[in-house]
């Protein structure tokens, strides 16, 4: 399995400039760890051949969110949340989830 694991920068708010330097330090290395440490797993025997791309972003509350953007099995889906959850970081839900539920 391939997996990657992209930080997007751009958010909902705007922090000041020298707080947005650190922030975006922080997300790519974070987004280096769960690729490279949590997620290496993943890439060995026993799982499908498939990708696992996982968007991470801020909330507006400094807090590190989730997202994984296309479809895997459900295995892999719990893998990646109780890894990210063990992490503190928080399922990034789409304004249609919301709503919806």
């Amino acid at each position: 399995m391939t997996v990657t694991v992209l930080p997007i920068f751009e958010t909902e708010f705007k922090p000041q400039r020298s707080l947005a330097k650190v922030m975006n330090d922080r997300l790519q290395k974070a987004a280096k760890e769960l690729q490279t440490i949590h997620f290496s797993a993943l890439s060995g025997r026993g799982f499908s051949a498939d990708d696992l791309v996982v968007y991470i972003s801020y909330t507006p509350k400094y807090k590190i969110r989730y997202r994984i953007v296309n479809d895997v099995p459900a295995d892999i889906e719990y893998f990646v949340a109780e890894r990210c959850g063990r992490l503190g970081y928080l399922l990034w839900r789409s304004y249609v989830e919301e709503v919806v539920d």
